[in-house]
């Protein structure tokens, strides 16, 4: 089910549309090596054959997760012998290249800076942080998007019509697109399960194959990072119906349940601070409950958690007040602290001044016109009650 011809592959329009740099890449011959980012089922197995068929080379393909040092060392040297002898070039597919420890990633450098092998790596995790500096350096990074439903529909209608002896009814690729979530392995594999079920996909037949939505989450890696970002926006703009969207992703996807609580608790002092105190409470309790419940049900207490934090009223006060004091401290002279402030622990501190004219009172008068910071920041503001606005 392959598509054949680059003219045939479904979304990537970006990099794979007509002058566009991949396509023009492919079509002209003069390739380098490739880095192809993006999320399952978006491509980067399909592109990396076209790219072989092309420019007529040599495709080899093996996964990260089982080759080592020994397997690359092999490829390069069959790839030396096909240039050499047949003059025909290697495109060495590695999917999941993310996975290549170091060593293994400094194998291909002198081959791909040669030309020996051209070199198309796969990956769903951004290559700046899993992939080595010399190899991105001496590659071209491409990113695929996640297929929209009007790409994975083409692809369930074109893949429908491999099944001869059967009939897909309207309702059932639709509800197969639909929950495939963007990716083109998950709609495909969906197809063949519900075509071993009956010859006649119904949408039930359909909902009996999917089962429920694909979910891709890689705890480790950008979605993660994506998600709680989005969670935590969404709580900073004062949305519950958004937040409750993003941390259902999350559960969904088998977030550890004590690290959103954690963010929360972040949150509501970062966030909310003093404009509601009792968030910080309500969060620090909600990690308590979630840690002693567990799964499912510390669902609910998260849940409860985060609408309320989503509802409350935000100030950022404290949070701006130290990242400017920090500031202060790393730009400014850091005078001594002033004799009025020090405590007086022996007479002769006492003689030199230390805690001169001070003394504990709960009258705020008494307090109006000290000064509690160094002379070079007299009068410095760093902190705006949000009660006061």
């Amino acid at each position: 089910m392959r598509p054949k011809k680059l003219e045939e592959v479904v979304g990537q329009k970006h990099i794979l549309g007509r002058g566009k740099p991949l396509q023009k890449m492919i079509k002209s011959g003069n390739l380098s090596s490739v880095i192809l980012w993006g999320p399952p089922g978006s491509g980067k197995t399909t592109i990396a054959r076209l790219i072989a068929k092309y420019t007529k080379s040599h495709f080899e393909a093996f996964s990260a997760v089982t080759a080592g040092v020994q397997d690359v060392r092999r490829v390069i040297k069959e790839a030396e012998d096909r240039t050499k002898f047949n003059k025909q070039r290697t495109i060495l597919f590695v999917d999941e290249i993310h996975r290549f420890n170091k060593a293994q990633q400094d194998a291909f450098l002198p081959c791909v800076e040669d030309g020996t092998i051209i070199l198309v790596g796969a990956t769903t995790e951004n290559p700046s942080f899993e992939v080595n500096a010399p190899l991105i350096s001496r590659s071209q990074v491409f990113v695929l998007n996640t297929l929209d439903d009007k790409d994975v529909s083409v692809l369930t209608r074109r893949a429908s019509t491999y099944y001869k002896k059967h009939r897909f009814d309207k309702e059932a690729l639709a509800y197969i697109t639909k929950k495939a979530n963007g990716d083109a392995r998950t709609a495909i594999n969906a197809m063949e399960l519900a075509a071993n079920i009956s010859n006649n996909i119904t949408l039930k037949v359909a909902e009996e194959a999917v089962q429920q939505k694909a979910i891709y989450y890689d705890k480790k890696g950008d979605w993660h990072y994506d998600v709680i970002s989005a969670f935590i926006k969404s709580m900073r703009g004062s949305d519950p119906d958004a937040s409750l969207y993003w941390l259902a992703r999350m559960i969904k996807a088998g977030e550890d349940p004590v690290f959103i609580a954690r963010r929360m608790v972040i949150f509501a002092s970062e966030d909310i601070g003093n404009a509601l105190p009792t968030a910080l409470v309500v969060a620090t309790a909600t990690m308590q409950a979630v840690h002693m419940v567990g799964m499912p049900e510390a669902g609910i207490i998260l849940a409860q958690c985060a609408t309320y934090l989503a509802s409350a009223p935000k100030s950022r006060a404290s949070y701006n007040g130290l990242v400017e004091a920090m500031r202060d401290i790393d730009e400014k002279r850091l005078e001594p602290v002033p004799l009025h402030l020090r405590n007086a622990v022996t007479n002769l501190m006492k003689d030199l001044g230390y805690g001169k004219n001070y003394k504990w009172t709960d009258d705020k008068e008494f307090f109006k016109d000290m000064d509690f910071l160094p002379k070079n920041l007299k009068k410095r503001k760093y902190y705006e009650d949000p009660k006061e606005k």
